[in-house]
């Protein structure tokens, strides 16, 4: 099959601007951010104290401890955008004339040397070729050295006609050890570069990117500067696979950079390799000094200027943030420089996913003492545990599938009584948090990024269940190829929670129709959460039977 991105409808779209920062949308947010915390303590507070219905402790117990994870998660979102503003201070020149005026001769006072890399791993070479093109017409000043560099880990002879027809580098290994950082880290001790910026297979570079880019790195404490990342992909039916990621970097990352907390996501993020050298080398030396063989670990343990892990970027990312020598900063660059490829079929889709939530756990896992230690700051903390935290989503969103259904099916309820008292203090937090989390989100569609937070859950349980049990989660490299095929078998899991749900409404619907149960609050209630619920599982269903354009 020829690979999608061929298909030239996507090649004239614009990505979305970034959002205008608003006083008043920032003030109504921070007053209902403050208002969802207060309401949210004062429901949970009267779930725990007065609602529990002590005849079903065994349901009633784990529902209040789910809401109340919900609500830990709920507080991490508001006070990290309370504390933050989406306006960036540390903006580089604002256009290409500015940039070019100043040069930013006077303050290197010498040629700068910055490597464009291209990781590939048995990609497409059509594929290739495009990020190639693009990548050899990004402009530069007069005291900028630019050259690209295929990372060939595929050793395939069709990528070395590449490199020769377009007279850039490629660097080949014998072993592909640390895969994508593992070439990184090979490239940077062969080449001696100031500055990389680092792409994947599929990252088509804008023109512009280093002059709108370079100009933040004046500063030396500057590690690194990430990019939001652009899908030009997304197909004429809508964003099937919520893969819009606006959501994260216009908002949630953007607003980490008042307090230095916005982590590299990998592709089109520009690094100073000297700060990634001196974080790299400081690691290496804590390594062997905890090393209980040092005479084989010494030859055995890589120097990796790009950690190697399932999660290379944010784990790179929190060592470079907890270097305790110097306190290096991040940048989140409002603007997008490059378009990328999504993935466009269930399987690619399911994999990429599971390596995002077992690599974070497991980074959890490994570095956990961090947060325990003076290397992070405080905010620097509670962004990377709500980063976290956020898989821990599946866990009470789990509970909050079943939770229905077992109502439906025995008639016991999960609260001492479904009373004015109990919506009261529900329809209020509901409400906050809704009105709170639309300020936040101005103009940038949430609804299908929220169904698919919760139709994920089986993924992210899976991904915690392999990392407690101390299985490698693996760097796969995600397939720019549209696979075909059913995958309504990847989904079993959502497919049973869905019809389990329909059977439990029909059969609690049957037994009031017939007199055996008068409870029509209880079922109006978990009527509209079992509809609810659905409907965020039948977007996961939708996707798997996505057959493309």
């Amino acid at each position: 099959m020829k690979p999608y991105f061929i298909q030239k409808i996507y090649e004239n779209r614009k990505p979305p601007k970034p959002q205008e920062y608003s006083p008043l949308l920032e003030s109504l947010f921070q007053f209902f951010a403050i208002l969802t915390i207060i309401v949210g303590a004062w429901y949970i507070h009267y779930r725990w104290t007065v609602s529990l219905n002590y005849d079903a402790l065994w349901f009633s117990i784990p529902l209040v401890f789910a809401e109340t994870m919900m609500f830990i998660g709920t507080i991490l979102v508001m006070t990290n955008f309370y504390f933050q503003s989406r306006y960036n201070k540390n903006s580089p020149p604002k256009d290409m004339s500015e940039v070019v005026e100043d040069k930013l001769i006077k303050y290197y006072k010498r040629e700068i040397k910055i490597d464009i890399y291209i990781p590939i791993y048995n990609e497409e070479p059509e594929l290739i070729e495009y990020s190639i093109i693009d990548a050899k017409k990004v402009k530069k000043l007069e005291n900028w050295q630019v050259n690209v560099y295929l990372l060939d880990d595929s050793k395939n002879e069709e990528f070395e006609v590449l490199a020769k027809k377009y007279n850039i580098n490629q660097i080949t290994r014998d072993k592909t050890k640390g895969r994508k950082a593992g070439a990184i880290t090979n490239a940077i001790n062969i080449i001696n570069s100031d500055f990389i910026v680092i792409i994947d297979s599929d990252t088509r570079l804008f023109p512009d990117i280093l002059l709108n880019i370079m100009g933040y790195f004046r500063d030396d404490k500057v590690a690194w500067v990430q990019t939001p990342q652009w899908f030009y992909d997304t197909p004429k039916e809508g964003d099937i696979f919520a893969n819009d990621p606006q959501m994260f970097f216009d908002v949630i990352q953007r607003r980490r950079n008042k307090f230095n907390a916005s982590f590299c996501c990998g592709a089109t993020s520009i690094h100073r390799v000297d700060a990634l050298k001196k974080v790299a080398i400081a690691r290496w030396v804590e390594r062997i000094k905890e090393s209980k063989n040092i005479q084989k670990d010494i030859n055995e343990i890589d120097i990796e200027y790009i950690a190697y892990h399932a999660s290379e970027d944010i784990y790179t990312s929190l060592l470079v943030h907890g270097f305790d020598k110097m306190e290096y900063k991040s940048i989140l660059h409002p603007q997008v420089e490059s378009k990328m490829l999504s993935p466009q079929d269930l399987l690619t889709w399911i994999t990429q996913r599971f390596r995002y939530a077992g690599g974070t756990i497991d980074l959890m896992k490994r570095e956990y003492k961090k947060f325990f230690t003076k290397s992070l700051n405080l905010t620097q903390k509670m962004m990377y545990f709500s980063t976290f935290w956020s898989y821990t989503g599946a866990i009470w969103t789990f509970i909050f599938l079943l939770s229905p259904i077992i109502y439906l099916f025995t008639n016991i309820a999960p609260v001492s009584s479904y009373s004015m008292e109990f919506f009261k203090h529900l329809i209020a937090f509901l409400l906050f948090n809704q009105i709170s989390l639309m300020l936040a989100t101005w103009s940038i569609e949430t609804n299908r990024g929220a169904k698919f937070f919760i139709a994920i859950f089986p993924i992210v349980l899976e991904a915690f269940y392999k990392v407690i049990k101390g299985e490698k989660i693996v760097f796969n490299v995600t397939s720019k190829v549209k696979q075909d095929g059913n995958f309504l078998s990847l989904i079993k899991p959502q497919l049973f929670i869905i019809v389990l749900t329909t059977i439990a409404i029909i059969f609690n619907a049957i037994l009031i129709l017939i007199g055996e149960r008068i409870n029509y609050t209880g079922f109006s209630v978990n009527l509209f959460w079992s509809i609810f619920n659905i409907s965020a599982l039948m977007a996961i269903v939708k996707a798997s039977l996505y057959k493309g354009e």
